[in-house]
């Protein structure tokens, strides 16, 4: 066991380094930079709960003995968790019961095994009834407030979802399932802790290591996303739908007559016939702007047609394809994907693949199967 902590101290003391040796460009972003330093403190109290059980022994005394430390740590590392997801999915913006949540679970908390301390009157690690009791309730509310985070976290992923769909001509789910991932993984993290809280036995040690692992994958994860050029992409999405959204009042009182939907299905055929959507890297106001349509009728009209951006795109630029690969079988998988507006070959293949069940080579035999 004591190697077992060991190990913990130095992993965690390595992930809070890397963490605090992020480039400065990372501070250029607030809630990025805030994210961060949720995480660092995260990160810093597990270390500090590993070495406090490595230099007092407190897990060799007896499971009491260490499970008020592991309460009193793993409840303000998971907020802090929780939080920084948050301030990466809202890019800043947090409710107040987000903010204060975690605050209060772990101040009722510890006033629940402080007041079990006091009627017991044992020794303030020693065995008693009520302290179980108390560490049982904390146990209760940690897992609460977890599913709550959860619940939060979930519902903020599709909202990202649906505010890059709108706005980009890809999909950008791939970049986003770490955060998936690692939502789930913490939240199952989360509710098992009280098996390493109160577990004792050989079992304990592959689960420790799952536990590091996962804390492990968040953070790297974590350290690789900041670095990328995704949050500045939700950014900039996220301003443009808040730009839309000032529009939407007229868009929603405003109901698209007869008159109004012709103008912008022609806009849109004319448009498609051009090969308009053929150019990669297309968002939407740059296609309006093309189209020669204010960007809100074109989001009302994709609304009205219960479609999104990314996908609608998605949908015309196969449809292309098909095209091609029936009229050139000859064309390899890269030029069919430049001609297309696809970014690059290997996401072409995929998504091709994703919509018709078939690779561009198989269409192509079904093709010519057909008389």
């Amino acid at each position: 066991m004591e190697h077992m902590q060991f190990t913990a101290v130095v992993l965690m003391s390595l992930l809070t380094l890397k963490l605090i040796l992020l480039p400065a460009s990372v501070a250029r972003c607030p809630a990025v930079n805030k994210s961060r330093w949720l995480m660092t403190c995260g990160t810093t109290l597990l270390a500090l709960q590993f070495t406090l059980q490595l230099v007092f022994g407190l897990r060799a005394k007896g499971v009491t003995q260490s499970v008020m430390l592991n309460l009193a740590i793993f409840i303000p590392c998971s907020y802090m968790f929780s939080l920084a997801l948050i301030l990466l999915q809202r890019q800043g913006r947090i409710t107040q019961i987000e903010k204060h949540l975690g605050w209060v679970v772990w101040l009722t908390s510890m006033m629940l095994l402080v007041l079990a301390c006091v009627m017991d009157g044992q020794p303030l690690l020693g065995d008693s009834r009520e302290k179980r009791l108390a560490e049982v309730a904390v146990s209760i509310l940690y897992g609460v407030m977890l599913l709550y985070y959860f619940w939060r976290h979930l519902t903020y992923m599709k909202a990202m979802r649906i505010t890059l769909q709108n706005y980009y001509d890809w999909t950008m789910d791939s970049q986003l399932l770490w955060m998936q991932f690692t939502i789930r993984v913490l939240v199952s993290v989360g509710l098992t802790v009280p098996l390493i809280i109160f577990g004792v036995g050989k079992w304990l040690a592959p689960y420790s290591l799952f536990f590091f692992a996962s804390i492990f994958y968040f953070v790297d994860s974590f350290c690789t996303y900041v670095l990328s050029a995704v949050p500045h992409k939700l950014r900039e999405a996220e301003e443009n739908e808040q730009q839309e959204r000032t529009n939407e009042v007229r868009s929603d009182k405003m109901q698209l007559d007869i008159e109004t939907m012709d103008r912008i299905e022609r806009a849109v055929e004319k448009w498609v016939k051009g090969g308009g959507h053929l150019h990669g890297g297309l968002k939407m106001p740059n296609a309006a702007v093309e189209m020669d349509i204010p960007q809100y009728l074109l989001s009302s009209w994709l609304r009205y047609k219960k479609l999104k951006y990314s996908e609608w795109m998605t949908d015309l630029r196969i449809g292309e394809a098909k095209h091609i690969l029936a009229e050139h079988p000859d064309w390899n998988n890269e030029t069919v994907a430049q001609h297309c507006g696809f970014s690059d070959r290997s996401y072409f293949q995929t998504i091709f693949k994703k919509r018709t069940g078939m690779t561009p080579a198989e269409y192509i035999l079904t093709t010519q199967e057909q008389p």
